[in-house]
């Protein structure tokens, strides 16, 4: 089991940036076996929509939207991954979540346990 909790969310207003941060927790092999992170945000009447990813490895993919403006990194040490959003725009407020991957090799032929694990989110609201 994984745990993850948002935070850094707020009300801003247009141009302004916020750093949303999303610590996970749980077991130590859980912990281990999260081999991508990332943030996805749902705003009302739309679907919930990838912003950003990163692998353990440090690899970072990112929705058209918020390239060039928000940035995606993690502390491994931390068991955190952060969100800077810069240049905010009305159109980004939304409910943000963070979700961890789990890929868990479970026996010795190989097979894999995998699932995703979803915070609570965090409101971020920009005012135009």
């Amino acid at each position: 089991q994984v745990q993850l909790v948002e935070s850094g969310g707020g009300l801003v207003q247009a141009g302004e940036s916020l750093r949303l941060a999303c610590v996970a927790s749980g077991s130590i092999r859980s912990i281990n076996a999260i081999n991508a992170m990332g943030w996805y945000r749902q705003a009302p009447g739309k679907q919930r929509e990838l912003v950003a990813s990163v692998t353990s490895g440090g690899v970072t993919d990112y929705a058209d939207s918020g390239s060039g403006r928000f940035t995606i990194s993690r502390d491994n040490a931390k068991n955190t991954v952060y969100l800077q959003m810069n240049s905010l725009k009305h159109e980004d407020t939304a409910v943000y979540y963070c979700k961890a991957h789990l890929s868990l090799v479970v026996n010795v032929e190989g097979a894999r346990y995998e699932k995703d694990y979803w915070g609570q989110g965090t409101q971020v609201t920009v005012s135009s």
